[in-house]
């Protein structure tokens, strides 16, 4: 590979990467989440086994993005939670193995950019849109070229089916409705 070869370029006034194919590379790569527990704290948590692909296209507007998650691979750090969130309470995951996510579209407004896209959870597909940063482009000690993204959304879990819950004495709800999501992304060229 050339390292010389261009591995940006300027659209809507923002750099975005080369047109291209490129995987996703978990080992770089992080799908997390955040959740209000007794509407208190903020619980963290992420998602350790992932795929997908990123394609780029001559139209940024056309390109796509397809991730799936193995949601057994679900950790907060505490297996009694762990285990909770895996039973069919949750993302029943003997039942559902799989989150998947896929585009339908990519846009720029005043606020950046927008991926369009479906997200299914426990067999339930609903729309989201992630906030999107583009982090930049180079080339890896090996000659492959990366791309990294950082990219967040918000859902409400109870629309994906997932609805247990336990009222609080107090009022509220042990498990809050609304996660936040964040992701880092980092993928290889596939097609140079």
């Amino acid at each position: 590979m050339n390292t010389t070869e261009t591995l940006t370029r300027t659209v809507s006034g923002s750099d975005v990467p080369a047109p291209g194919t490129y995987g996703i590379d978990p080992a770089h790569s992080g799908v997390e989440f955040t959740v209000r527990h007794l509407g208190l704290s903020k619980v963290k948590g992420r998602f350790v086994s992932f795929d997908g692909e990123v394609v780029i296209a001559d139209d940024v507007a056309e390109s796509t993005t397809s991730v799936r998650i193995e949601a057994a691979s679900f950790e907060t750090g505490n297996a009694d939670r762990d285990g909770h969130v895996k039973s069919a309470d949750f993302l029943d995951v003997e039942v559902h193995p799989s989150v998947d996510f896929e585009t339908r579209a990519v846009r720029r407004d005043s606020d950046g950019w927008k991926l369009d896209g479906s997200l299914t959870i426990k067999g339930v597909t609903r729309p989201v849109t992630l906030d999107v940063d583009f982090e930049g482009a180079g080339v890896d000690p090996w000659g492959g070229q990366r791309i990294a993204f950082s990219a967040s959304t918000k859902v409400e879990r109870e629309e994906f089916g997932l609805t247990w819950n336990q009222a609080l004495e107090t009022g509220g709800v042990l498990v809050g409705k609304t996660v936040t999501i964040a992701i880092e992304l980092q993928a290889v060229r596939q097609d140079s």
